[in-house]
């Protein structure tokens, strides 16, 4: 059995898609906490609804500059490492890590991004989406390293961008895929399906990465 702690930052729509996905499918894992850096996400509510351990490691108070985030880092390790996680899963948790951290999870650390990568780094994906005229937006779930919204993918998710959308109707259109693609890359995870051979991760199993 499995541990897998979630990271958010608001309301967690991904979280409560992987625990449901978990106690409905039977994965081999248990959600052991939900942890966040905001004391009033509303996600917290949700999981501490569903017998998950909760947990606040607030940003605010370890000041600003890289010795602050340093700080941050190392009592999230602290606490996350406190529930013995064999994978941690960022779902919307708002803070860039440092190299330390994430060497920490090297290889058991997964993220969503919205934006199908390596296109769009960063934030306000849709809206640049859009502002290029592109035809497509999507979403990718990768493992996580210390260059923010890099590392392995392992699935990736396509939705049309129509006539008159605006970044509200993109970003409903694939948060939809969202909740399907995050939870099976996570199950894949944790039935030992996933193999990473240099930049790119195979489904051992043969399951589609792609999702539409």
């Amino acid at each position: 059995m499995k541990n897998i702690v979630i990271l958010i930052s608001g309301r967690g729509s991904n979280m409560e898609a992987i625990v449901q996905a978990c106690a409905a499918e039977g994965w081999p894992a248990r959600i052991a906490a939900v942890i966040s850096n905001r004391p009033d996400a509303a996600g917290l509510a949700f999981a501490a609804a569903h017998g998950i351990a909760t947990a606040v490691v607030d940003h605010k108070a370890f000041g600003p500059g890289d010795a602050g985030r340093a700080a941050f880092d190392a009592e999230l390790q602290r606490v996350i490492d406190g529930f013995a996680p064999d994978l941690v899963v960022l779902a919307g948790f708002m803070r860039i890590l440092t190299p330390g951290f994430t060497g920490h999870y090297a290889g058991r650390m997964l993220n969503i991004h919205p934006s199908l990568l390596p296109a769009f780094t960063g934030l306000h994906t849709h809206r640049r989406a859009l502002e290029m005229g592109c035809r497509f937006a999507g979403a990718t779930v990768h493992f996580v390293t210390a260059e923010l919204d890099h590392g392995a993918i392992v699935a990736q998710a396509v939705a049309p961008v129509l006539p008159g959308d605006d970044e509200a109707a993109v970003s409903a259109r694939v948060l939809k895929l969202e909740h399907r693609m995050y939870p099976a890359a996570v199950r894949w995870f944790v039935q030992d399906q996933l193999r990473i051979e240099g930049l790119q991760v195979r489904q051992l199993a043969g399951e589609a990465q792609h999702f539409s």
